[in-house]
């Protein structure tokens, strides 16, 4: 990458099917949150706030899943075709995100 060149902004190619399933999630995900937060504060046992917190682990891998899913098929996919191996560095960058 040449530093003297400008920054390309990059967008998402979510199609509005996704997006609106990806942001169903997370507002589903906010309101476990919120939940969890209310169990802290009434003091309840921590093996159902550590249930509950599980179950946003999931929630949020599951969102991750789709988007990176999207991000193959749409951005990731071109690049690796016209790949000079910083396109698949890039890719392989995007999945150890994901996978921390």
């Amino acid at each position: 990458m040449n530093p003297n060149e400008p920054i390309q902004e990059r967008t998402s190619q979510l199609n509005v099917k996704e997006k609106t399933a990806i942001l169903i999630r997370l507002n589903r995900i906010e309101g476990q949150i919120r939940g969890v937060k209310g169990q802290v504060e009434r003091n309840e046992y921590c093996d159902h706030v550590l249930n509950q917190m599980s179950a946003i682990h999931s929630a949020l891998n599951a969102v991750g899943r789709l988007l990176l899913e999207n991000h193959l098929k749409t951005h990731a996919r071109s690049r690796v075709q016209q790949t000079d191996g910083a396109n698949v560095d890039k890719v392989l960058q995007t999945l150890t995100i994901l996978m921390k």
